[in-house]
């Protein structure tokens, strides 16, 4: 009988054992973040205080390193998604213009003069089309978690300042990987092209592009005035929100209570990272734009009937779009938006 016990109990703590281990092995010892930017601005300091968050509420079982310039898939920006599903990345905090060539309906905030300003914004990514957009980007294998905001992508370059459409006729703007974007710089008659933005500065630098398109929070950390960029045009075409994801299977991998730690501590992190990429620019004196003043650098603000211009150019690329991304999710977006509270 005792030897019978005894077996019983040491057959009962090496099972517990192996299932204990089996526990431990599914908590890597480092988690994977990819960002496209690093701690300096906006984008990357989302990150940062979701790693630091996750961290802490988790008492260390979940520690994340940052991984910024994309270096995971050798800076090329539009393949992030594809690793975030292989698990080559086990968490991000991704544009949604660098997504979209592999999500089409990403696409509908990359569409011209969209959201008209920060409620818009605010409409459609935490209302009904956040809904929609997250069980989209579910349904293609990644787990969304939190949208954050890089900003609205305003247009510097070297050579004017833009009041109109005629003024980027010819001009080299260096953009993103999206073939929106290539549409709609070249309706405005400009010369878009495609590079990273690891690229992007010394292309600026060396005038072998004559201008870019990013939100203000990149232009200052990135002292863009200092490679010719002395002309900035505030005209607010396209805003561009993050989203805080994890790859399913690391998602899995974490017990229910971590899962639900690391989704509340996105949401907060989220948060604050909106109002760093909106500080300087949502006051009324803007006082990011004064800076750039002072620095020698001529801002440009539309009037509504110079924006109205823009928009009228670019109409036809969005009515392309709009059946590509669908036609019900922009009736959503466009319902949200008419309907939002300024």
């Amino acid at each position: 009988m005792k030897v019978r016990s005894f077996l019983a109990l040491a057959v009962a703590t090496a099972a517990m054992l192996a299932t204990t281990g089996s526990i431990a092995q599914t908590y890597k010892p480092e988690y994977k973040m990819s960002l496209v930017l690093g701690t300096a601005f906006p984008w990357g300091k989302g990150g940062e205080i979701w790693a630091n968050m996750v961290r802490e509420r988790t008492q260390g079982r979940i520690n994340i390193k940052l991984y910024p310039g994309v270096s995971l898939i050798q800076g090329d920006q539009t393949r992030e998604f594809s690793a975030l599903r292989q698990g080559v990345i086990d968490m991000a905090i991704g544009s949604t213009i660098n997504w979209s060539p592999q999500v089409k309906e990403l696409n509908l905030f990359s569409l011209p003069f969209l959201m008209p300003d920060y409620a818009a914004i605010d409409s459609l990514t935490q209302g009904q089309v956040g809904k929609d957009i997250f069980k989209i980007i579910d349904k293609a294998g990644v787990q969304p978690l939190a949208f954050g905001e890089n900003g609205y992508r305003e247009i510097s370059n070297s050579k004017l300042a833009i009041h109109k459409p005629a003024d980027l006729k010819g001009l080299k703007i260096r953009v993103v990987g999206s073939p929106l974007f290539q549409d709609t710089f070249t309706a405005l008659g400009a010369n878009p092209t495609q590079m990273s933005w690891a690229d992007a500065q010394p292309a600026l630098a060396t005038g072998a592009v004559d201008g870019q398109e990013n939100p203000i929070s990149i232009y200052t950390a990135a002292k863009l005035q200092n490679v010719a960029q002395k002309h900035v045009t505030m005209w607010g075409y396209v805003a561009d929100p993050l989203v805080f994801v994890v790859n399913k299977d690391i998602w899995a991998s974490w017990t229910e209570a971590d899962r639900a730690i690391v989704k509340q501590a996105a949401l907060d992190a989220a948060r604050d990272q909106i109002a760093i990429a909106r500080k300087g620019l949502v006051e009324a004196d803007q006082p990011l734009l004064k800076d750039l003043g002072a620095l020698g650098v001529t801002v440009t603000k539309l009037s509504p009937e110079e924006r109205a211009a823009f928009v009228a150019a670019t109409r036809p690329v969005y009515d392309k779009w709009k059946k590509t991304i669908g036609a019900d999710l922009v009736a959503t977006a466009e319902k949200s938006i008419a309907a939002r509270k300024k």
